[in-house]
């Protein structure tokens, strides 16, 4: 495929104006290209996986870097025409049959649909030293981070309610596991779980990380011991890019499971607002980005059917008038 490098200028009016420009954004933009709907991506250039080395479980484009998943995801998405620009979206308002949204800088464009692919903003645990490591040494997700960290010694700090789980999910990869109970102590049929898997308990609060020789080399607890570790798994609170649809009247819910909000939708990523549309880590917060370009996908192409039954609907409308 021709490799496109253009400027995209931001046009009056789109069928579909997808707001956010990660794998579920530039993928549901790809399939509305391809179906010859015009479509503008706003990006503001903040991907939750930009600390990551590489994309993993993704079939033939494993270990590939984010930033390089995005610049081809970009290009494809212009191939069929398609416009991706930089910016942030401040808000949204509907104005009869369309949507009019406003960037930052002040700047707006018409749409007839929406999709909505912010995703979320990791909100991580108040240790010392444990944002500077996020997305190296301190991960989340066995399948994204799992295989690069096999075999070390590997410390879960718990904080809610998937901590146990994460545990046991990282006790697959590594016999040396090591819960430390922090604010979230197990107790019950989880203690016992973790005892019959071989994961040592250690009470107490974390103080902070420490690092040596720009690694993990262990968790300080706050009564001054320091236990041997290197890597360390937390499950931070996931919160969704979503206040620009405040005047809309779309507004973030909890996620059932406890880990944070999300946007709800129904399976092909619709929601309770007419001809607004959601998808990836916004809707779906454990979703992979496999999952989150399918789920935009499967979004993108909801989107366009959605707008071929009301051009049908207008088209019949308008033969009947003139056989009338």
């Amino acid at each position: 495929m021709e490799v496109v490098t253009v400027t995209d200028r931001l046009r009056d009016g789109y069928d579909v104006v997808v707001v956010g420009g990660g794998a579920a954004g530039l993928n549901g933009a790809l399939m509305l290209a391809r179906a010859r709907r015009s479509v503008v991506v706003v990006d503001a250039g903040q991907p939750r996986n930009a600390p990551a080395a590489g994309v993993h479980g993704l079939l033939a484009r494993e270990g590939i870097s984010p930033a390089e998943l995005l610049e081809r995801g970009r290009a494809e998405v212009r191939y069929y025409g398609g416009h991706v620009v930089t910016g942030e979206v401040a808000g949204a308002v509907r104005d009869g049959d369309e949507f009019v949204v406003t960037l930052a800088g002040g700047a707006s464009v018409r749409a007839r649909r929406l999709l909505v692919t912010t995703g979320v903003v990791d909100e991580l645990p108040d240790v010392p030293g444990l944002r500077d490591r996020w997305g190296r040494d301190v991960v989340h997700c066995p399948y994204c981070h799992g295989w690069e960290i096999r075999d070390q010694a590997i410390g879960v700090l718990a904080t809610g309610p998937m901590a146990v789980h994460q545990a046991l999910l990282f006790r697959q990869l590594s016999d040396d596991v090591t819960l430390f109970s922090h604010t979230t102590p197990p107790a019950g049929e989880e203690a016992a779980q973790l005892a019959a898997r071989g994961v040592r308990v250690i009470d107490g609060e974390v103080a902070a990380l420490v690092i040596a020789e720009d690694r993990i080399a262990g968790v300080r607890l706050t009564d001054g011991t320091v236990v041997g570790r290197e890597a360390l798994v937390v499950a931070p609170r996931m919160t969704v890019r979503a206040a620009f649809l405040d005047g809309l009247g779309l507004r973030p819910a909890e996620h059932p499971a406890g880990v944070g909000e999300h946007i709800p939708s129904d399976a092909t990523g619709r929601t309770d607002v007419p001809g607004v549309w959601v998808a990836g880590n916004a809707t779906d917060l454990m979703a992979q980005v496999g999952a989150s370009a399918a789920g935009g996908a499967a979004a993108g192409a909801q989107i366009n059917a959605d707008l071929i039954a009301e051009e049908t609907r207008q088209a019949v409308a308008a033969h009947s008038g003139v056989n009338a």
